[in-house]
């Protein structure tokens, strides 16, 4: 690559990043990426966090590819993995891609398994995290206002204009 052309799409853990943007944003658009994570990256592949994503070399890609998918492995701190102290094994990880999405819906249908609380108002498509639903979540048997056509079409009596007869 040349020194003064710049890349408009670079490639990272098979998603695709602007070349535009400086790498700690770029990085975002990773699913499982956040801007501490992304900082934490780059400081341990010993990139730049200024620097735009399109002026990356091959190696710096390989660098922050190896980063991210073993970021314990390379002395980032335990508190910063988005995956601590697993329920299939136990052990602490750092979900991105894919991943993250496959492990949130075996995570949802493990809980409707066994039926917990939260297992089950997923379930009915209710708010899972305590948030009140006299006003809001209404978006399924909600009747609405009727109007006094409809009203009076329902009970049989109606005349031309469309008002109820007395």
């Amino acid at each position: 690559m040349t020194d003064n052309k710049l890349r408009s799409i670079i490639r990272i853990v098979n998603t695709d990043l602007d070349g535009s943007k400086p790498v700690y944003h770029a990085l975002r658009k990773i699913p499982g990426v956040s801007y501490m994570f992304s900082n934490a990256v780059l400081d341990a592949a010993k990139v730049p966090n200024e620097k735009k994503a399109g002026e990356l070399t091959d190696e710096d890609i390989k660098n922050i590819e190896a980063v991210m998918k073993d970021p314990l492995g390379h002395d980032l701190p335990v508190w910063l993995v988005n995956r601590r102290k697993d329920v299939n094994d136990g052990n602490d990880k750092h979900l991105i891609t894919t991943d993250i999405r496959l492990r949130r819906e075996f995570d949802i249908k493990m809980m409707q398994k066994v039926k917990s609380y939260k297992g089950i108002r997923h379930a009915i498509g209710q708010p899972v995290r305590g948030q009140r639903t006299k006003a809001h979540f209404r978006k399924e048997g909600a009747v609405g206002v009727q109007r006094r056509s409809v009203k009076a079409a329902a009970s049989g009596g109606e005349d031309k204009k469309g008002k109820e007869k007395r």
